[in-house]
């Protein structure tokens, strides 16, 4: 069994497998929108390769990162524009 990391994702705390990229842990813990955009429709991740930005989410408490382009840490805290 591969190890786990746990991260907290909007206060709620999520498990998933070690190099589990954070787009992908966000769509196990059911988190389909991750901000708005300025015309107020949801976005989500879309491309999962970095081009289009539309999965920047908050991590550590720094805004706009990428989740498809980050993988999961131990005790990462993440928080979405919902």
């Amino acid at each position: 069994m591969p190890d786990s990391v746990t991260l907290r994702i909007n206060g709620q705390s999520v498990s998933v497998p070690e190099g589990t990229v954070l787009a992908a842990a966000l769509a196990r813990a059911g988190q389909q929108q991750v901000r708005r955009s300025v015309s107020g429709q949801s976005r989500g991740p879309l491309c999962g390769m970095g081009v289009c930005f539309e999965c920047r989410v908050t991590i550590n408490g720094i805004p706009h990162r990428r989740s498809c382009q980050t993988l999961c840490e131990d005790g990462m805290e993440v928080r979405t524009d919902d």
